[in-house]
């Protein structure tokens, strides 16, 4: 199956895809894993990083993961499905990154000591709810000073700005303020040991 292109949303048109995953977040998070991949593999695309049949083939094993409630990101996929393992996975997962933060402003930077952060338990336990999406997104919250100023990352730059966004709708909701939100890029290393302190996986 050939997969046709899939543009990069505007500006305009993403705020409105935000805005409508916000009404449906609560009644099914891994709609929030479907939009990341689909503007994942749209910023793949429009970047030339990938082959259009490696793109169908990490979108089908994503959503076949999906479906079983198992949290996938895309770069990881493709990655693996090129054949990398080991140290030469970390690698091209950060180059499948670049790709994909070239493509955002601002550009996400890589944070390199990512995996020596603690799991702010306070704040996963006052929004249970967003450490659920960060689950499923794969962007775990890597500081919380109280409501005002929050951070997330991912190896994926999309993961982590979709998970700012919804820190920043669901803070608002609560307390009426918008949080100072820090999205920030992690090497795979790093993603792999947070996501174990996280997320137990």
């Amino acid at each position: 199956m050939m997969l046709s292109p899939l543009p990069l949303p505007s500006a305009d048109r993403h705020s409105a895809l935000r805005h409508e995953d916000r009404q449906t977040t609560h009644g099914n998070i891994w709609d929030l894993a479907e939009l990341c991949l689909k503007q994942t593999a749209a910023a793949l695309h429009a970047a030339g990083a990938v082959s259009a049949t490696e793109l169908s083939a990490g979108i089908a094993l994503a959503r076949e993961s999906h479906a079983m409630h198992r949290p996938a990101d895309l770069l990881e996929v493709i990655a693996k499905i090129r054949g990398h393992a080991g140290a030469l996975l970390g690698a091209a997962i950060l180059d499948l990154g670049d790709g994909v933060a070239a493509a955002l402003s601002p550009y996400q930077h890589v944070l390199p000591f990512g995996g020596r952060l603690l799991a702010p338990s306070a704040f996963y336990d006052s929004y249970d709810h967003l450490h659920k999406i960060a689950k499923v997104l794969l962007s775990p919250v890597i500081y919380a000073e109280d409501n005002d100023a929050i951070g997330t990352a991912s190896i994926n730059p999309l993961a982590s700005r979709i998970m700012a966004d919804e820190i920043c709708s669901t803070v608002f909701k609560r307390f009426g303020i918008t949080p100072f939100v820090t999205v920030v890029r992690l090497d795979f290393d790093s993603w792999i040991s947070l996501s174990h302190k996280h997320f137990e996986l």
